[in-house]
């Protein structure tokens, strides 16, 4: 076989198995609604094994292992990144907040300012 009938396979199965998982979420949905007189409790943990069931059958596809590398690698970068401290949020916050008290003022100046000019060539 060559390496393009063993890509063509299994994007065939990869299709196989998206049907499957809208199948299971087609079915979860269903489902919930037809036993909605049931307890909750329960439809939730039906509709938690079902998420399980399909989530596991994607990641069993190309997408779905790309899918996870993509999680993986975030979750690396997400380790390497230097949060601010404390102190520093702090700061910035303040930082802020005074930056937008003095806009504002300028802002009601500039605005005051127009009318008053607006208000002397109409009126």
């Amino acid at each position: 076989m060559s390496g393009a009938q063993v890509e063509q396979r299994r994007s065939g199965l990869d299709i196989l198995k998206w049907v499957v998982v809208a199948a299971l979420v087609l079915a979860g949905a269903v489902g919930n609604a037809y036993y909605a007189e049931q307890s909750l409790l329960y439809r939730v943990l039906a509709l938690l094994a079902v998420a399980a069931v399909a989530g596991l059958i994607a990641l069993q596809t190309h997408q779905g292992r790309a899918l996870w590398t993509l999680v993986n690698e975030a979750r690396v970068e997400i380790r390497k990144v230097v949060w601010p401290t404390r102190e520093e949020t702090t700061q910035t916050t303040l930082v802020v907040l005074a930056l937008v008290f003095v806009m504002s003022l300028i802002l009601w100046g500039l605005d005051s300012l127009l009318g008053l000019v607006v208000s002397s060539v109409i009126g």
